[in-house]
């Protein structure tokens, strides 16, 4: 890796490039699975979709734009903070907006185990990834490690939301 704005942003490189190619991989399979389940679903499930399997490819996409910048050379880390903070800070903004999507299905009503795994847990993730990048340039070995668990958990929900919405279609659906 060329020579980056701190050795703690090198250290994390081969972590990043992992997830930021998982990330890549996995939303991928979300839009072969969304194709292929497209004639299954009836043209009035607009709001599950933008419920459920929208903020599932917006965690994938997060967690490879996290991954490409902390991969950047950065001349400083203070940048790279900032740009990550935004997009946890926007995270924050579209959980919210899926939150309010969820209260007025009509056609499904969610379940706790749905509102921790669609809203709860994504808004800890994403707060986290604000809170840890604006701390990067004071504390950046703590805050490395908290930007580390904000990718992952975004991850482990993607693949978990991404597991229920094809079982949900599949089963229940047909």
């Amino acid at each position: 890796m060329a020579e980056s704005a701190s050795p703690a942003l090198s250290a994390w490189s081969n972590f990043y490039v992992m997830t930021g190619s998982s990330a890549a991989a996995l939303t991928g399979l979300m839009f072969v699975v969304i194709s292929l389940v497209t004639g299954r679903t009836r043209p009035s499930t607009h709001d599950g979709i933008a419920t459920f399997s929208t903020p599932t490819v917006m965690h994938f996409a997060a967690a490879l734009m996290v991954s490409a910048i902390l991969v950047m050379p950065w001349r400083s880390v203070t940048p790279a903070g900032v740009v990550t903070a935004f997009i946890g800070l926007c995270g924050v903004t579209y959980i919210v907006r899926v939150m309010r999507r969820t209260r007025r299905l009509t056609e499904y009503t969610a379940d706790l185990e749905d509102w921790i795994w669609y809203t709860i847990l994504p808004l800890v993730a994403y707060g986290a990834l604000s809170a840890a990048a604006m701390a990067l340039p004071t504390a950046p070995g703590p805050a490395l490690f908290t930007l580390a668990g904000a990718v992952l958990l975004l991850m482990f929900i993607g693949i978990r939301n991404a597991w229920d919405v094809v079982t949900y279609v599949t089963v229940v659906r047909r």
